[in-house]
């Protein structure tokens, strides 16, 4: 039996060494190849090593280029599965498909935790409905039908392939979006399609997959299967929230211990459903994520940074695994149907399914059309199509072998498409979001809404909150855009994310609430948190030690800007290229792309031609006090 052999055997290559009296009765084996050959453990090591730097390298490359890591992953492991011999999951796992499901679900799981039920109601909900139930089935049908008719497959095959590619994912879906930053309303769509979606996809591939199998082995359908599979995951979800209740609630476990419960959890909970029913573990791994997400009691944090980086290493992995197992030969004989395919899907079948779904609805024009230019195939195709073709090759079905290189092509095809032309399109049909600077300023002092309004006119789209109904009242009066009183509620939750604000400043009379508000708030907000600084001799507790940008440096803190504003100074709007006025202060500048740069207390960056500044006038002639002075709070 080949063996492994011990280190100086390794070192040498000199055979091991005879069995003595005290030596085991027999060495380690080997792993071995799905075709029975024996991997040395220098293969073994190498390959995962290379495995992981390749994960990782291609996505730090695709974060230099601004690209989808996808577009890099693909090539890259196919390329290293096509010149290498260690780059291969089944010579470095005894199965690699348990692995691929579990990954999946932490996946899942993950995603399940951005779908907060209160950020899709009304229409958009009816939308995401309407996408996936009669969406998959006509996607099912249509890939059904291009793939019998463009590829020599019997029709199980075409069904198999069909059923594979009706799904979109969250892994592919999201980077495109935080690449073109569409309109709140868009991307609430796209995600919740793309997240539900991807584990009945695997469901129905499961389903499709034992239907054939039952078929080749004269047996009859069960038509309780898919209904079965739900139930099945929806009680492993049910166990699973409780199980993160327990860990979370109960034990209050936080920070890493409470990362690797839910890790735990996840894994546990979907390994267990997988080995009552096929892919169940990711219905399961979705439930739980939502869950988590949207009952009370559960403190989910918005963003979680180990739980984050080991999604995306496990992405990484997978794709870079999955495409290695491609083999350049299998490509040539199908590229040019599945080109086809790719063209079909793009331009024909995913813009009748989304104008179907909008259908009637308050949806503009270019909403309806950009949801219907995106639907990228991601990890759960890919992942069905290695798990469910290996076996139905093993098991002598014709076509079968020709299911992994079809999907790979139609994923690298509608990536590419999407990513290269996503960004343009959504120029041209008018959805993508402002790249200028939308900030929310929390307070209602007399002063702070004049700041509002000096905003609004160097052209930015200014929200405000206050809590006192006399500061709301100032604020509505003024004409400003007054948050909803839940917004801040929404800004202090750890779990949620406040949708369109890119800037929040806080300016409330309470020192010790901006100091620790700018440290909840900042892990909510898709940009800078900054507060105004406390006066000097402030009897604040935490505000003078709390971490936070302080706006204007030392010498224009809260108490100062209020009794300057009190004593008739004013907030002036200027361009950069006009001298500025005697005894004025610059606040803001406000560059040619409409971001907004605040002057904190290190200091600012220059104002460039075509910018504006946002300057605080000296207080009128006669009036005590002088800019910069002090002031008692």
């Amino acid at each position: 039996m080949p063996t492994c052999g011990g280190a100086a055997a390794r070192r040498t290559g000199a055979e091991p060494p005879e069995p003595g009296p005290a030596d085991p009765p027999e060495p380690r084996p080997c792993p071995r190849r799905r075709d029975g050959s024996a991997v040395s453990e220098q293969q073994v090591l190498l390959g995962t090593a290379l495995t992981v730097v390749l994960a990782v390298g291609s996505q730090i490359l695709a974060s230099r280029l601004h690209v989808p890591s996808l577009i890099v992953l693909l090539p890259v492991g196919f390329t290293a599965g096509a010149l290498t011999d260690v780059v291969h999951p089944d010579r470095l796992a005894p199965d690699f498909t348990p692995l691929v499901s579990l990954a999946v679900a932490v996946i899942l799981y993950d995603a399940g935790l951005g779908l907060h039920l209160h950020q899709l109601e009304g229409e958009p909900r009816g939308v995401v409905t309407r996408l996936i139930v009669p969406g998959v089935l006509i996607t099912w049908a249509a890939c059904l039908g291009l793939a019998a008719a463009l590829f020599d497959v019997p029709l199980t095959v075409a069904v198999m392939i069909g059923v594979i590619l009706v799904v979109s994912g969250p892994t592919v879906v999201g980077p495109l979006l935080d690449h073109v930053r569409p309109t709140d309303r868009v991307r609430q769509i796209l995600v919740w399609e793309g997240s539900l979606i991807d584990p009945i996809g695997g469901i129905l591939g499961a389903v499709a997959f034992h239907v054939i199998v039952r078929t080749q082995a004269g047996q009859g359908f069960r038509f309780g299967m898919f209904f079965g599979s739900l139930a099945v995951g929806l009680a492993g979800g049910a166990i699973g929230v409780g199980l993160l209740w327990l860990a979370l609630q109960w034990l209050r476990l936080g920070g890493t211990l409470g990362t690797l419960a839910q890790l735990a959890a996840v894994v546990a909970v979907s390994a267990g459903c997988d080995m009552l029913l096929d892919d169940t573990g990711l219905i399961a791994a979705i439930v739980m994520g939502m869950a988590a997400a949207n009952l009370p009691g559960f403190d989910m944090p918005a963003r979680h940074p180990f739980f984050e980086t080991v999604v995306q290493l496990v992405i990484g992995l997978l794709f870079i695994s999955i495409s290695s197992t491609v083999a350049p030969k299998a490509v040539a004989p199908v590229l040019l149907p599945s080109l086809l395919l790719v063209a079909g899907l793009v331009l024909v079948v995913r813009p009748l399914v989304a104008f179907l779904a909008t259908a009637r609805t308050h949806l503009g024009f270019g909403e309806r059309a950009f949801i219907g230019w995106m639907a990228p195939r991601g990890i759960v195709a890919a992942s069905t199509a290695a798990t469910f073709s290996a076996t139905l090759v093993d098991d002598g079905l014709s076509g079968a072998d020709e299911i992994l290189p079809i999907t790979f092509l139609v994923i690298v095809g509608t990536v590419l498409v999407y990513a290269l032309t996503a960004r343009p399109v959504a120029a041209r049909l008018g959805v993508v979001r402002s790249a200028r600077t939308r900030p929310l300023l929390v307070g209602g002092a007399p002063w702070v809404v004049d700041l509002a309004l000096a905003l609004r006119t160097a052209g930015l789209d200014v929200l405000m909150w206050a809590g006192l109904a006399e500061e709301r009242r100032r604020i509505g009066q003024a004409g400003i855009e007054l948050a909803p009183g839940e917004l801040l509620a929404a800004a202090t939750d750890p779990r949620a994310r406040l949708e369109g604000v890119t800037a929040v400043l806080l300016c409330t009379d309470d020192d010790d609430f901006n100091a620790l508000a700018s440290v909840v708030v900042q892990d909510s907000v898709e940009g800078p948190v900054y507060r105004v600084g406390p006066p000097h001799d402030s009897g604040a507790v935490v505000a003078p030690y709390t971490g936070g940008t302080v706006l204007f440096g030392p010498a224009m803190v809260r108490n100062v800007l209020a009794e300057h504003h009190a004593r008739g100074a004013r907030f002036l709007v200027r361009p950069a290229s006009e001298p500025r006025p005697a005894g004025c202060e610059t606040l803001f500048r406000v560059r040619r792309n409409g971001l907004l740069e605040p002057v904190t207390e290190a200091g600012g960056a220059e104002p460039a031609e075509g910018d504006t500044l946002v300057l605080l006038g000296p207080p009128p002639a006669g009036a005590a006090g002088a800019i910069g002075g002090g002031g008692r709070r």
